[in-house]
């Protein structure tokens, strides 16, 4: 006889972008004013792009078509789409976060984000990243919250490692990036790991 417990399937409230603040973040939506600022930040930036699926933007003009697009989607509320601002630099966005893919059957979301050179290694991605993760179990309701890297580049699974997210495994020759065919490195957390992170 079977005695196992069905899974209850758990239901996301999709909210939208919704401004977010950290210690020393402020999560807002994207503006097309933003362009000149994000172009130069970090759009332009094969470096920033190396590891990730779209080109470094050729000219500002591209920026606009796609700062554009994206305001454009915003009363949306299953989309998801933030400009990371450092609170000492004014309203210059220094980066992004976002909800690259989602599942609402299984309450999922996979992030994905970028930063510039400039301040790489100063703990913003990981303090932007907890702060949705907080925005995602807390009010969203999801169940699980994941992502994925290139294994070439180790800072990426760092920063998710620090927000309390497991390496699940590695899928070969999964993905593609700028470089290529790659690895696909996989991390994850649960609502239930979450809460007893901060129980």
């Amino acid at each position: 006889m079977d005695t196992s417990v069905p899974y209850e399937r758990k239901r996301m409230e999709h909210l939208g972008t919704v401004r977010l603040e950290t210690d020393r973040l402020i999560l807002r939506r994207f503006a097309v004013e933003d362009a000149a600022v994000m172009y130069r930040n970090w759009a332009n930036d094969p470096e920033v792009t190396k590891f990730l699926t779209w080109q470094p933007h050729a000219n500002v003009d591209e920026t606009i078509r796609i700062l554009t697009d994206w305001a454009g989607h915003y009363e949306e509320k299953d989309w998801y789409l933030w400009a990371i601002v450092r609170k000492e630099n004014g309203d210059e966005p220094v980066g992004s976060i976002s909800i690259v893919q989602k599942d609402d059957h299984i309450a999922m979301v996979q992030f994905g984000y970028c930063i510039g050179q400039k301040w790489w290694h100063q703990g913003i991605m990981s303090e932007a990243l907890a702060a949705m993760m907080r925005f995602f179990f807390e009010e969203v309701g999801v169940n699980r919250i994941e992502a994925h890297h290139d294994p070439e580049n180790p800072n990426s699974g760092k920063v998710m490692m620090k927000c309390g997210m497991r390496r699940e495994g590695l899928r070969r020759a999964a993905s593609w990036n700028n470089q290529g065919i790659c690895d696909s490195a996989i991390y994850g957390i649960l609502a239930e790991d979450y809460a007893a992170m901060n129980g």
